[in-house]
């Protein structure tokens, strides 16, 4: 399994032979220039919730490629409304995809479309395919919620928010890495804006003060699972 960092909380995951896309904020974010979303292959699109930094590139990438659209019912829904084909789910729902298991997880924040239209709760995602087992936060507080996911399966990787202020910081996160007991985790939902900005060398160094490792990928660059 490939994971490559699209920035903000976009990311690329080649798995099974199939390329998902997750949370595209790419066009208008000047830290990802560099990504072109013309050239982005994606047989599907996880979106953990509705706001514009989030899903603003969906639409452009959806209709180029034809991708399927896997989120909560309301957002699936508001998509297909306008012709794209989608899967909907909701917390806890699990779903045998062709690339593997995939479970649609608690996340604690808000979720609107950018016109202020309800867009549903958000959540994250759970991966479990032959490749390996990742966990995609979403933009959320700590939870106690975590710990469930152990229960259900062992991690080889996590995706975690750190920047703070919308979401949890990188402190609140190393808790997380905890109640998940994975070892190996990717920040992201940081830098992207001033309320956002973290200091990189505090947040590996209290990663790595528990025992755990925090990657703090270039965008554009990727990480095998």
């Amino acid at each position: 399994m490939k994971i490559t960092y699209l920035g903000h909380a976009g990311l690329s995951i080649e798995v099974a032979g199939k390329n998902l896309i997750v949370d595209p904020f790419i066009s208008p974010n000047p830290l990802a220039k560099d990504i072109d979303i013309e050239v982005l292959e994606a047989d599907y699109i996880l979106i953990t919730h509705a706001h514009q930094d989030h899903i603003v590139d969906v639409d452009a990438i959806a209709k180029r490629t034809g991708a399927k659209i896997i989120s909560n019912f309301e957002i699936v829904t508001h998509y297909g409304n306008l012709g794209f084909e989608g899967h909907p789910m909701n917390h806890g729902g699990s779903w045998q995809f062709e690339f593997g298991r995939v479970t649609y997880t608690n996340a604690i924040h808000t979720s609107s479309f950018p016109d202020g239209s309800y867009g549903g709760q958000p959540g994250g995602f759970l991966l479990e395919t032959d490749e390996g087992n990742i966990y995609i936060a979403g933009d959320t507080a700590l939870t106690f919620d975590m710990k469930l996911i152990p229960m259900q399966c062992k991690l080889d990787f996590a995706v975690l928010p750190i920047g703070d202020n919308f979401t949890m910081g990188y402190e609140s996160a190393v808790i997380a890495a905890e109640f998940i007991e994975c070892d190996k985790i990717m920040g992201y939902h940081y830098d992207t804006f001033g309320y956002i900005e973290i200091d990189h060398a505090k947040a590996k160094n209290a990663f790595s003060s528990a025992g755990k490792e925090l990657i703090l990928l270039p965008i554009g660059d990727s990480v095998e699972v």
